[in-house]
This record gives C-alpha cells, sequence and structure tokens, in this order.
C-alpha cells in the first residue's frame, strides 16, 4: 500500500515538485496527489474536500502550511512545508546575477528568516548585497507583502524584489518592479517527501494499534438503588445497549458487557480517533444521555497488545472515577493521559512523571501520590498559574478544599511550594495562604 501525500501550492510550484519528485516517488512506494490554487486562502476548501483521502500534507511553502495550521486545518504531524533558503535562495541570487547584471546591491525579500539570510551570505561572500528582509513567522496576507516591497522600490532603497509567494510574484511584475522567485530545490523536495513518507507509515501503524472503550454509567446513590430495584432503570440499561451496539458498529467494534453498568468495545485507535476528534468528541455522551437519560463516563486504552490496551483503560476508567460528572478519559501506550471534561469541555493532559526513586519515597512518607503531583503540575503549566490557592488546586484536582489544603502543605515541606502571601477573604475568619508552586 502507497503512501497517499497531497503537494499543495500555485500550479507552476507543484509541477516543480512533481518533476523532481517523478522516478523518485515511484521508486519510494508513495503517490502523490496534486492540488494547485490561485490564492493562498483556496488551499481552506482544498483540504476540507480531500481530508481523509491523503496520508499526509506537503505544502508549497510557509505561507499557506501555517495558513491551514492556524485555521486547524491539520495537524503539525500531518504535514509540512518546503523550506526556500539554502539553495533555493543561492539559486535565486544567481538568476538576479545572470539577468540584472552584477550592479544590484540592494534588493528586497520576503518570508526567509534574517539568520537564514547572513547565513547564506557569510557563506557565499555575498555580504555586499544589502537585503531589506520581511521575516515572519506563520502567516501573512499577501497584499502586506507587496505593500512592503512597492514601498523599498518607490523610495529607491531597493532595485530587485525577491519574493516565495506566487500572488507575491504576478502583482510585483504587474506594477513594473523587478521581481525573482524562491522556488524549491530538488534536493529539499526529496528530503521532504522522504521524511512524509516515514511519517505516513508510522500513522498507519499507529492507526492499527488496539483501542479499548471503556463505558461505565455514572450512578447516584438513587440510580444505584434503581439499578437493582426498577424496571425503568432495566429499560434505560436496554436504550444505553442500543445506542453502544451503534457505536460499536460505527467503529467497526466488538461489544461486551463486562458487568452491570460496564461496557468494553474493542476497536482500532484509528477508529477511535475518527469519531473522537476535536468537533465530534462529546457525541457519545449527548447520544447516551438523549436515548437513555443516563449519564456516562468513557475511559479510552491504548496498547501495541490486547493486553497493555486493556491496562491502559482500567487506568483510564480508574481515573475518569474521580470525577462525578461525564468525562472522557484516555491512555495511551506511553501512559500519557488526557482527560476531556464534558461539563465545561476543557481538556487536561499529563503524565506521571519519572521523579525518581527518592522522590518516590519522599511522597510516600507524606501520602501523596506521583500522579497528582505530575497531574497539578501539568494543570498549572496549562494555565500558566504557578502562584495558587488550595480553592483553585481543589478545582483543578477535583478533591475537596481540604484535601487541597493537605497536599499544599505537604508540598511545602518537601520544598516543591512556599507560602507567597495571606490574603482575607470577607469580614471574619483566618486569611488563607496563597502558595507558589515550585517544581521548576
Amino acid at each position: 500500500m502507497k503512501v497517499r501525500i497531497a503537494i499543495v501550492g500555485p500550479e507552476d510550484s507543484v509541477q516543480q515538485i512533481l518533476y523532481f519528485a517523478e522516478e523518485f516517488s515511484r521508486n519510494e512506494n508513495m503517490e502523490l496527489v496534486p492540488f494547485s490554487y490561485d490564492k493562498t486562502e483556496e488551499a481552506e476548501q482544498i483540504i476540507q474536500d480531500n481530508v481523509g483521502r491523503v496520508d499526509q500534507w506537503l505544502f508549497s511553502g510557509q505561507a499557506p502550511y501555517y495558513f491551514a495550521l492556524n485555521k486547524g486545518l491539520i495537524r503539525a504531524e500531518d504535514a509540512t512545508y518546503l523550506t526556500l533558503h539554502g539553495s533555493s535562495l543561492l539559486g535565486t541570487f544567481l538568476e538576479i546575477l545572470i539577468h540584472e547584471g552584477n550592479n544590484v546591491n540592494e534588493l528586497s525579500l520576503d518570508t526567509i528568516q534574517q539568520e537564514e539570510i547572513m547565513q547564506i551570505q557569510n557563506a557565499h561572500s555575498l555580504k555586499r548585497l544589502n537585503i531589506y528582509s520581511y521575516s515572519y513567522s506563520g502567516y501573512e496576507p499577501a497584499e502586506d507583502i507587496i505593500k512592503f516591497h512597492h514601498k523599498l522600490y518607490e523610495e529607491g532603497k531597493s532595485k530587485v524584489a525577491v519574493t516565495c509567494i506566487k500572488e507575491v510574484h504576478i502583482q510585483l511584475q504587474k506594477l513594473g518592479i523587478p521581481c525573482y522567485r524562491v522556488i524549491p530545490s530538488e534536493s529539499s523536495v526529496k528530503k521532504v517527501l522522504t521524511l512524509l513518507k516515514e511519517r505516513g507509515q508510522s500513522s498507519w501503524y499507529r492507526h492499527s494499534q488496539i483501542a479499548i472503550l471503556g463505558i461505565e454509567v455514572i450512578h447516584s446513590g438513587t440510580s444505584l438503588e434503581e439499578h437493582y430495584y426498577s424496571y425503568e432503570m432495566k429499560h434505560k440499561e436496554l436504550d444505553l445497549k442500543h445506542v453502544l451496539l451503534q457505536h460499536a458498529q460505527n467503529v467497526q467494534g466488538s461489544f461486551v458487557q463486562i458487568g452491570d453498568g460496564l461496557f468494553f468495545v474493542y476497536t482500532t485507535r484509528g477508529e477511535v480517533d475518527f469519531r473522537f476528534n476535536d468537533s465530534t468528541r462529546f457525541t457519545l455522551l449527548d447520544d447516551v444521555f438523549l436515548q437513555s437519560r443516563l449519564h456516562i463516563r468513557v475511559g479510552i486504552g491504548y496498547g501495541l497488545t490486547a493486553y497493555d490496551a486493556e491496562q491502559n483503560v482500567r487506568l483510564a476508567l480508574r481515573q475518569a472515577r474521580e470525577y462525578t460528572e461525564p468525562i472522557i478519559v484516555s491512555v495511551n501506550e506511553k501512559k500519557e493521559v488526557h482527560e476531556y471534561v464534558k461539563q465545561n469541555e476543557t481538556e487536561i493532559s499529563y503524565t506521571e512523571r519519572k521523579w525518581g526513586r527518592d522522590w518516590e519515597q519522599k511522597f510516600k512518607e507524606v501520602q501523596l501520590s506521583p500522579k497528582v503531583i505530575s497531574k497539578l503540575e501539568a494543570v498549572s503549566h496549562r494555565y500558566k498559574k504557578n502562584v495558587v490557592t488550595a480553592n483553585e488546586v481543589a478545582l483543578w484536582l477535583n478533591r475537596t478544599e481540604r484535601n487541597a489544603r493537605r497536599i499544599l502543605t505537604e508540598l511545602e515541606k518537601l520544598g516543591l511550594a512556599k507560602v507567597d502571601r495571606e490574603e482575607q477573604v470577607g469580614n471574619r475568619g483566618r486569611p488563607r495562604k496563597v502558595y507558589e508552586l515550585l517544581f521548576q
């Protein structure tokens, strides 16, 4: 099976990439699928129309890549772009010398970073070139880049414009400004395609990993009693099974009831990732409640073997049981934990940090779990907040405020927190302590 790689960019860039890669792609067991556009913004529709039809995306330059990435159309692990420096930029300088002669000492250049420009100048004795650069990371509208080149040319500071963007190249030529375009080199094309092929193959293996969904009913004290004594609860569970059977069919999985109110669905990681993406993550929770009026928690375990996946799904469910509201918790083969809370649609990701034997012994002596400390560290980093109160820690860890105060007190003893200040809450009562976390 061939890795399908989409080539996205202006028509001439796409054809240039295909020309460089024609024989190389045949020998490397990959299929190149070309998509061309006139304006960068057209890449959005191209991607939306072809999601799931290709394994990796190759963009002709920085602008379309970051345009798609910033809009959430692609993930960084599924795409990359051709860098237009090194031999590509040097080739453009040589083209200017051939066509414009040796008298061009001032030029304007966009996209490429300043340090890369200086590296080329130093390495190839081009310090005499006075280069006005419009360096940026990410995506910039073509109109702003055109204004940059046009202004310098009108002021007489630049005699030639060098751009990495086709639309800018066309418009500057229409304005009568001498303009040259940087295009990717053959070596850079082959290097990037090799990377994408390896990524695509790795993604296949990843998607074929075993995944187990553990679905468990969240029982209140009342509903637990109903579960044993009422026909109404039995009917709700039948409705729940109907929804879960349909979901198991959608993910091409095997459905098993493990116990009262606990079900497992065996499938693959690729199916789970497709069904539990950012836009559809809570669909199962919503469908279950709509059809059965029951709230559920979902644990997802991934593994290279069925045994590993089952160990991880049970770990995910244990973590999910710390919450009383609907939640999805996943644990992968690296023991990385991702929590998705339905109530406020937030995501918390962390791994049980390897603190070392000495620290783990210290945690054991004060009855603190390394997992809890790792989660607190991860949430603190996520919110970029290391000065906290016990109330905030209680919310982050889904604990009581009393328990959160104990955690902070023990962390202070261990040197992982210190009292930053005390603040009065209301007119009565003792002031509460505000702690600074010292995980760094």
